[in-house]
């Protein structure tokens, strides 16, 4: 892998990580489109580029993320504000990802495969189409329950399948339980920085044993650099999208990708 290569995988993962479209079936679709094979560097590489995307989000919620640590002490009160009820909400969130990445990781890795993302990516557009068609989403974070956020959260493990997206998943999950599209995006932001958290520290421990040379360090800065950058372009043009804007081109766009890797897959 060359630094050109880790800055164009760090530059996908960036975008896809928040718009609805999938990281990790793009960053999949672009190694084996482009015969990127990482070998014994995939792992620690995937690392640098979903804490880059970390570092994003944390930078760009900082006054939301600080307000939560502040609150800390009264999460635990009868009256524990709008942002102690928000960490509760992310706890619920959250319960089932880390159950399933603990119990059923393995398994949601046998589905891989380009023919599962295409698949993936079409069910994905199918519903983005649909939430976008039920009436009119008005619901605030604060119109939020306990069991909705779990459903999110639900929906969260969903995307695990490759070409599912996280944000996509979440984003319509909260659309669907009434919240408009901004907050059910803010939210869907706010509850990935325990999800991407848990998962980088699950690779780091994986990766325990690797041995790293000084080039690959490199490779993983470039990863990190371009990941955390675009990343934070795109939750900055995402939540400015979303105030007047549907979720169809996001949509269109999973059609059209799984149509190119069907035609890809099948046309020989």
């Amino acid at each position: 892998m060359s630094l050109f290569d880790a800055a164009v995988l760090g530059v996908v993962q960036g975008l896809t990580e928040f718009l609805p479209v999938s990281s990790s079936g793009h960053l999949i679709l672009a190694r084996w489109a482009l015969g990127w094979d990482a070998g014994a560097l995939g792992l620690p590489f995937d690392l640098a580029c979903h804490l880059g995307t970390l570092a994003a989000v944390l930078w760009f919620f900082r006054a939301d993320i600080f307000a939560m640590v502040r609150a800390v002490p009264f999460a635990f009160s009868a009256t524990p504000g709008p942002d102690g009820r928000r960490i509760w909400l992310i706890i619920a969130a959250t319960g089932p990802v880390v159950i399933a990445g603990l119990t059923l990781e393995s398994w949601f890795e046998t589905f891989r495969d380009p023919n599962v993302i295409a698949v993936t990516l079409i069910i994905g557009a199918g519903l983005l189409f649909l939430v976008e068609r039920l009436g009119p989403r008005t619901g605030t974070e604060a119109t939020l329950t306990m069991t909705g956020a779990v459903l999110i959260g639900v929906a969260q493990v969903c995307a695990l399948f490759p070409g599912v997206s996280r944000s996509g998943a979440t984003i319509t999950a909260g659309m669907l339980l009434g919240l408009n599209r901004l907050a059910a995006a803010r939210f869907a932001f706010l509850m990935s920085v325990p999800a991407i958290g848990g998962a980088g520290l699950k690779k780091a421990l994986d990766m325990r044993e690797v041995e790293l040379l000084p080039h690959d360090l490199q490779l993983f800065a470039v990863g990190f650099l371009s990941s955390a950058a675009v990343g934070y372009l795109t939750v900055n043009f995402l939540l400015k999208y979303l105030v007047s804007h549907r979720l169809d081109v996001f949509a269109w766009y999973r059609l059209v990708i799984a149509a190119l890797l069907f035609y890809s897959l099948y046309s020989l």
